[in-house]
């Protein structure tokens, strides 16, 4: 057996837990407080290693909590980014959790995330597609959603040229760039081609 020699709080939630005199390590403070590791309490290994379970379980869902009160995650975001700090089965403890609450939702990220890209970055159907399943979506969910955007390709690229090219189209150089920066986005040549020829007649720099 060994004996709570001190429980003194540290930043953030913390306390250190002191045994037999010496500094054994920090855990939440709520999970000791309601596990009554007071001073003086003799415990065994297998409490021991029970507080420090619950106390990683509760830090790492109180990070997730954190995280998303800035803005919304995908759940595989959400777990990559909690796993530098705690375990895998604490990761997924937070990641269900959050998801019963309602606040952890892959299906409405999906579409608010699609829906911002293509409304805001002005990104084409492949651009979106890469970009949700960097962010861990399902290929079947990603489908469902690019199905319901119906994504106009040329007008996102008039857009695009609207809001940074118009002034540059008219020299070899400008004009590059601004191909070379549409096909980054995802768009296709043929309609990237279709598009610059309502601007310019200059037809041999999309070869």
């Amino acid at each position: 057996m060994m004996i709570i020699t001190a429980v003194e709080p540290r930043k953030k939630g913390l306390s250190a837990l002191y045994i037999d005199g010496e500094f054994a390590m920090k855990l939440d403070t709520e999970v000791l407080l309601a596990r009554r590791f007071d001073v003086g309490r003799a415990i065994d290994d297998e409490e021991l290693h029970a507080c420090i379970r619950a106390s990683d379980n509760k830090r790492c869902k109180d990070k997730a909590m954190w995280l998303i009160s800035f803005r919304d995650h995908s759940r595989r975001e959400l777990t990559d980014k909690l796993r530098r700090d705690f375990t895998e089965e604490s990761c997924e403890m937070a990641a269900n959790r959050l998801e019963e609450l309602g606040l952890l939702n892959d299906d409405r990220y999906a579409r608010r995330y699609a829906a911002d890209l293509v409304s805001l970055k002005h990104l084409s159907e492949r651009g979106v597609r890469q970009r949700l399943y960097e962010k861990g979506i399902d290929r079947a969910l990603i489908d469902e959603v690019l199905e319901e955007l119906l994504i106009d390709e040329k007008e996102q690229i008039r857009t695009i040229i609207e809001k940074k090219y118009t002034r540059s189209l008219h020299d070899e150089k400008g004009l590059r760039r601004c191909i070379n920066a549409l096909a980054r986005l995802g768009f296709g040549y043929s309609d990237i081609k279709s598009v610059l020829n309502e601007y310019t007649e200059t037809e041999e720099h999309y070869e």
